[in-house]
């Protein structure tokens, strides 16, 4: 399962919700509004998925936050449903799955690219391209596997076979928009065949050797634009290699309360060459297992439409590369850095909302 975000916004629907059956390789493609809930997402999928499928034996997904809320937990608990996550910063752990949705987005943005008022419309015909279409690592087609026979022929409407002029023009768009959907697949599906054989190396560690361990980095939601640079240190501290997790993920030894989890795929890892030391180094801050920047002191504070906002200056950046967070969000991902309520009181009146001035009584 897997989230396609940032579509134009239609009927109030701007998200499409990817299913892909990991056995047959067929998908569901169901439109979803923004912002949806654990809850939303749950009645979408019994109502569409388990309606025609019944309840699945195990459900992939990565680290989303709808996907490890206690709710998404429970209801699948109480249908013994089996939650398989991804491991941290790699939602390639299942990687069929991953390949399709990489697919099923890279097809679909280009119809919506093309047509961005109405995706919507298209989508049932996107997902009956898919389905339909042949699959070279199952050698037939998903609808073949799921209903056991070929897939019915679509005969093309000929010029004029229609005597209704509306009918005539609905049937010429539909077989236009499969001859170009059909070709949008076989690219995506060739491209990125290319990009994995080009990139793949195989790697293997020893249980018990050192590794060096590559985190992704969040910036703050108010610093646009904000990266390490290209210079900056890509991998954090080396950790110890505790157990190998099936073909490419490896479980390593992370700080005591470390608020990540210890289970990374093989491509975030890199041996480590030296005497590697007795305590197991710190992990950064991290935020929806993501590392963050480190503060290293509150400059001032301002008040921004209604918004108390401190400016930050960033540990290992200069002077120039501080950013103004609302202070909620501050806290709320660095809980024990210490504020002065002197700072706070120097907030003053709100910087975004002008002054009125009235003439002078002579």
């Amino acid at each position: 399962m897997d989230f396609i975000e940032g579509l134009p916004r239609v009927n109030g629907k701007s998200v499409i919700l990817t299913v892909v059956d990991r056995f047959s390789k067929s998908a569901h493609f169901l439109p979803l509004a923004h912002l949806y809930t654990a809850s939303s997402v749950a009645k979408i999928f019994f109502g569409e998925i388990v309606r025609l499928h019944g309840f699945p034996s195990s459900i992939v997904s990565y680290r989303d936050p709808i996907f490890t809320s206690n709710f998404w937990k429970e209801i699948f608990h109480i249908a013994v449903v089996k939650l398989n996550m991804s491991t941290a910063f790699h939602p390639q752990t299942d990687g069929q799955s991953e390949a399709a949705n990489k697919i099923i987005a890279m097809y679909l943005r280009c119809l919506t690219g093309d047509r961005p008022r109405q995706w919507l419309q298209w989508l049932p015909w996107a997902e009956y391209c898919y389905n339909t279409a042949y699959q070279a690592t199952i050698r037939t087609s998903p609808f073949s596997v799921v209903y056991g026979r070929e897939p019915p022929v679509l005969r093309p409407c000929e010029q004029g076979e229609a005597i209704v002029p509306a009918v005539e023009q609905m049937m010429k768009d539909r077989d236009e928009f499969l001859v170009e959907i059909r070709e949008r697949l076989e690219q995506a599906q060739q491209h990125y065949k290319s990009v994995y054989d080009r990139s793949h190396r195989e790697l293997e560690f020893l249980l018990g050797q050192w590794v060096w361990l590559r985190l992704l980095h969040r910036a703050m939601a108010s610093m646009p634009g904000t990266t390490r640079g290209k210079l900056g240190p890509r991998f954090v501290e080396p950790y110890k290699v505790l157990e190998r997790i099936g073909e490419v993920a490896y479980r390593l030894q992370l700080p005591q309360g470390a608020k990540l989890h210890n289970v990374f795929h093989v491509g975030l890892l890199k041996p480590f060459r030296g005497e590697p030391s007795t305590d197991i180094p710190p992990l950064p801050p991290v935020q929806h297992g993501r590392a963050v920047q480190v503060p290293a002191k509150i400059v001032r504070a301002r008040l921004a439409r209604g918004v108390v906002q401190v400016l930050v200056q960033w540990q290992d950046c200069e002077a120039a590369d501080a950013s103004w967070v609302p202070l909620n969000e501050f806290k709320e991902v660095h809980p024990d850095f210490q504020l002065e309520d002197e700072l706070l009181d120097q907030a003053g009146r709100d910087v975004m909302v002008g002054i009125t001035y009235k003439k002078r009584d002579k």
